[in-house]
């Protein structure tokens, strides 16, 4: 090969090298970009994660006379401090109409009569009337009975465990009594135990007077009375509890609540 080939030869491999070696920086740095950008977005998305769990209540309710479920008998019946607005979902006071209600809570073992008062517990009073209509408390289980220091049946939990609601919560704490003596036939909401503003949907029916002490958010709101069906309530409590829960030995459903 004369000199002049040799050196266009040369001349070609070098450029095909440089050639592969501008290729070769070229994808390092599209795979830098591609490596930026997958961990900027993995950035963006912690830091969104972590403002939205700081806009999380971290004071998610326990239950107490239920989650709303009352605490231990002797102590509570069964959200943190009142929030300056109320939740969207919950039923506005005005629908209580600041009068006394009228109906039944229909139970498998027999009917119970009731009145609610509108003008004392207008929250309480409203949000019952509210979920009875819609049929809320329709084939569900009052899943709760106490038997010792305290005597009440607690119902109102959808799914029957003590640990569910309407899908929101409310407050403050309504017409609660200043002596934490709660007499038969008093119906009165459930909520978490210290917690004024975790009211839902579980109420709890007063089968023998009570003494329930306010705990660190007060009393239970009472928004009503039994007027009929006491005898019924009783015979529910004398048939006692299953061995070693505070489960009503025979099953309570309601199956239906009408009001007026």
């Amino acid at each position: 090969m004369s000199s002049k080939r040799e050196r266009e030869y040369e001349q070609r491999r070098y450029e095909k090298w440089q050639q592969r070696q501008a290729e070769h920086r070229a994808a390092r740095r599209r795979q830098r970009i591609v490596v930026g950008s997958v961990l900027g977005a993995l950035v963006l998305v912690v830091a969104v994660v972590a403002v939205i769990n700081g806009m999380k209540d971290d004071t998610a309710p326990s239950s107490a006379l239920g989650t709303e479920t009352p605490t231990a008998p002797s102590t509570t019946v069964p959200t943190p401090a009142p929030s300056a607005t109320r939740d969207p979902l919950t039923p506005d006071p005005a629908l209580a109409e600041a009068r006394t209600w009228t109906g039944d809570i229909a139970l498998k073992q027999g009917d119970i009569g009731i009145s609610l008062d509108g003008l004392a517990a207008p929250q309480a009073v409203a949000n019952f009337v509210s979920l009875a209509d819609k049929g809320f408390f329709d084939d569900t289980k009052c899943h709760r009975l106490t038997t010792s220091g305290i005597y009440v049946l607690q119902c109102g939990s959808p799914d029957g465990t003590g640990t569910d609601g309407p899908g929101y919560t409310w407050g403050p704490i309504e017409n609660a009594p200043a002596d934490g003596v709660y007499p038969a036939g008093t119906i009165a909401m459930a909520r978490v135990g210290n917690d004024g503003s975790s009211m839902g949907s579980q109420f709890f029916l007063v089968y023998k007077d009570s003494t329930i002490p306010a705990d660190t958010a007060g009393g239970y709101t009472v928004f009503g009375q039994i007027t009929s069906g006491q005898d019924v309530l009783k015979a529910i409590a004398d048939a006692g509890t299953t061995d070693g829960t505070e489960s009503p030995v025979h099953d309570v459903i309601i199956e239906g609540v009408k009001v007026k």
